[in-house]
């Protein structure tokens, strides 16, 4: 008899996708609402060290190459679309891989995410605002959460899958 669980599914591959849309749809939810709700720059202070603000984000991470002239749109909507699809195919070959299979779920969402804002709106709707005394750590969205955990679970899975093959 084989172990079914040892190898990728579509059934489970479907479960990932499952996950990785509701991400989004939490996401995209929470970006319309602060669209909406919120003027540019508005902020709202929840407890000491974090605020409710809406920000455009027309760079990438850190608004890295935020005054670009335009180009970034484009450029930085191209590579998520490369990473959404590497991500996919990743996802389809280690979906019976449950940490690596969340990192590239997360990762997935994310990036389709930020994907979506870019297309839509030419820039990244941020909300999230976290800061200590005068110094505020760029603005984030749900989006980024899951790029970065992500990427946490994405470096997990290695160090665990280098440490068991020794």
């Amino acid at each position: 008899m084989t172990d079914t669980t040892a190898r990728p599914t579509a059934t489970k591959f479907i479960l990932w996708i499952v996950l990785a849309l509701s991400l989004l749809g939490l996401d995209q939810i929470t970006k319309f609402y602060f669209e909406n709700n919120f003027t540019l720059g508005e902020s709202f202070p929840v407890f000491t060290g974090f605020n409710l603000v809406l920000a455009h984000n027309t760079g990438a991470a850190f608004s890295f190459l935020a005054d670009a002239g335009g180009w970034q749109r484009w450029g930085f909507t191209g590579l998520a679309l490369a990473v959404i699809i590497a991500m996919l195919v990743l996802l389809a070959r280690n979906n019976h891989r449950p940490m690596m299979a969340l990192a590239l779920t997360l990762i997935t969402a994310g990036a389709m995410g930020n994907m979506i804002d870019r297309t839509m709106y030419g820039y990244v709707v941020d909300f999230l605002d976290f800061y200590w005394q005068n110094w505020h750590w760029p603005a984030f969205n749900i989006a980024d959460i899951a790029i970065c955990g992500g990427a946490f679970f994405l470096i997990l899975d290695e160090l665990i899958s280098s440490r068991h093959s020794k």
